[in-house]
This record gives C-alpha cells, structure tokens and sequence, in this order.
C-alpha cells in the first residue's frame, strides 16, 4: 500500500468546524506494535472538538478522531494478539475520521461476531468513559445518590444506565424541554429526578459526574454531602474556574477529581475488562445505545456544528 491514498479529516489550522478539511492522505503503513484498521465506523465525540480548536493542542496537520472500529489489514512487526481480517474497535487513538488508521495493537479489543462494527465503534469511548466512571473513579453502590449532568447525552445516558445497574439514584440535569425526544431518552435510561441546569440544586448527594464544566460547577460542588466526590469529566460550557484546596474543606472535605479515559484504560486488561462488559450487555440488552445520526465522513464539519450546539442526544457517528 506505499503511497496509495485514502480518503480522510485533515486539520491544518485551528479554529471553527469549517477547518475539518476532506482531503486525500497517503495510506499509513504499520510500524512495530500497531496495526492497519479498515475502518468502518469512526465515532464523534466532544474532545474531537478540543482538538479542533486547539484546547488540546496537536501537531498539525492532524486527522482527529479518537474511536473507530473495522477490520485488521495489516500488522506491525511484533504484533502477535491480532490476526488480519479480525474485526476490533478501539478508542483513545488519535486519526479515526478517515478510512484507515494505524493503532497501537495493545488498545484494539476484538469485537463479538454477533456484535456490529458501527455499534462498538459508537460504545468505545462514551461506554468506557461511562464505565470507569461508575466502576473506578468513584464506584456507585446500591443506596447512593449519583448526579449526572447532560444525562440526555452521549455519555449521560450511557452513565445513567450503568448507575441504574448498580442500584445508584440517578438525578439528572438537560437543557431539553420535557416531553422533547432527548427528555424522554433520559427517562428511557433511568434517571430518577430530571431538571434544568437553572433549577439544579440538589443537596447531600455522594458523587457528582459533570461534564458540562464552567456553568455548572459551582452548584456541582454545593450538591455534594460532606466527603462526597466532584467529578468534573468535561468543558461543554468552557473549563472550570480556579479553586483553592481550602474551599474543599469548607464545602465539607469534599474531593474534587478531573479524570480522563487514558489513565483509566492504560493497560490492554482494564481495556478488555471495560470494553467486555460494555459488549456484553449490548448483545443481552441490558444496555442499549442511541445513535442520533450518521454522517458521511465528507459531513463531518456539520457533524461537529450539531454536537456543539448542544441539542443532539446519544451519539453521531461518522461512516466510511
């Protein structure tokens, strides 16, 4: 394959969704450990958006994308726990908006046969996210009281069904109208007591899964009982303010955490572990997903627009 190109997302300058360029790239070639992925599916998530704009700087030019999943086209040398032809999914990868991508062959778990690509490719990265959340950050219990914010999201519903599986009350916060479709999704996935981010004010909650960032941070922190945890996953609204340690203290020695996904899948068995659940409780229907649209990888600037603007619930995918 030395020079043959492919199609893909390339970005040569920070800024808006218009600087997701569709353009032809030469086909990678695998060096020792990884693998080259056929992709089939490539999923569209928030931290695609902080690389675009620069928050999480990049050399450029890049291919964004941090999930894909697809069939194995070629191995590195080295590479003994994947066979060509095999289908795999991955995350936390950079380069999955284009039609092949060269993976470290630790990170790709092999799908189900039963399972489609396009649905692991749109679990890897918000059901692991969901997953070491309630398992690992803070792990829910039966009893406990969790909030989660954007809970008609991507990964708030994926959250709020996995708290529900541990027997946690779920509050959850949306900016849609009840009676709206990604309302009601919310309620399809469990959550207990729904409101506004304006009329939030939950008290003497154990954990609070916030992805929204700025604008709900500080009633996040209020929400919490004492020894509770904030959990802040994400900067929808725009990063968190500063804080100094000694308002954990006079909130009631909360703890105050800001995890994210590579620290929580950094070896093929937690990898393996997370993505084995999510696929199994996808295939026996203890979980399910919502896709909200699938766009052609040429659409991807649009696909961008529509997941900032907030108003879409579940996950957007991109298809080769």
């Amino acid at each position: 394959m030395d020079k043959e190109h492919m199609k893909a997302i390339q970005v040569f300058e920070t800024g808006g969704a218009e600087k997701l360029v569709y353009s032809d790239k030469d086909v990678p070639q695998p060096a020792s450990g990884q693998a080259l992925v056929k992709l089939t599916a490539s999923g569209v998530n928030y931290i695609d958006v902080y690389h675009r704009t620069g928050l999480y700087p990049q050399p450029m030019p890049f291919t964004p994308g941090m999930e894909g999943a697809g069939i194995v086209e070629a191995l590195g040398e080295g590479v003994t726990n994947l066979e060509i032809g095999q289908k795999v999914a991955y995350a936390m990868a950079i380069g999955s908006y284009a039609d092949y991508a060269v993976v470290p062959s630790w990170q790709l778990v092999p799908v189900p046969d039963l399972l489609a690509l396009e649905t692991a490719a749109a679990v890897m990265l918000q059901g692991m996210t969901a997953h070491y959340l309630a398992h690992s950050t803070f792990k829910l219990e039966p009893g406990m009281t969790c909030v989660v914010h954007a809970c008609g999201g991507g990964v708030g519903l994926l959250l709020t069904q996995i708290a529900k599986k541990l027997g946690a009350m779920v509050i959850g916060t949306t900016s849609a109208a009840p009676g709206s479709a990604k309302y009601e999704l919310a309620l399809k996935a469990g959550v207990d007591v729904i409101s506004n981010y304006e009329d939030f004010n939950a008290k003497g909650v154990h954990v609070v899964y916030d992805s929204v960032g700025a604008t709900t941070f500080e009633a996040s922190l209020n929400a919490l009982r004492p020894r509770g945890m904030m959990v802040t996953y994400g900067n929808a609204s725009g990063p968190v303010p500063d804080i100094s340690p000694l308002k954990l203290a006079q909130k009631g020695s909360i703890f105050l955490t800001r995890p994210t996904l590579g620290h929580y899948a950094a070896t093929r068995e937690e990898l393996i572990w997370r993505s084995g659940d999510l696929f199994e409780w996808l295939q026996d229907g203890s979980l399910w997903l919502h896709v909200e649209k699938t766009y052609p990888m040429s659409d991807a600037s649009e696909a961008h627009r529509d997941l900032e603007s907030r108003k879409t619930s579940g996950k957007l995918m991109l298809k080769n």
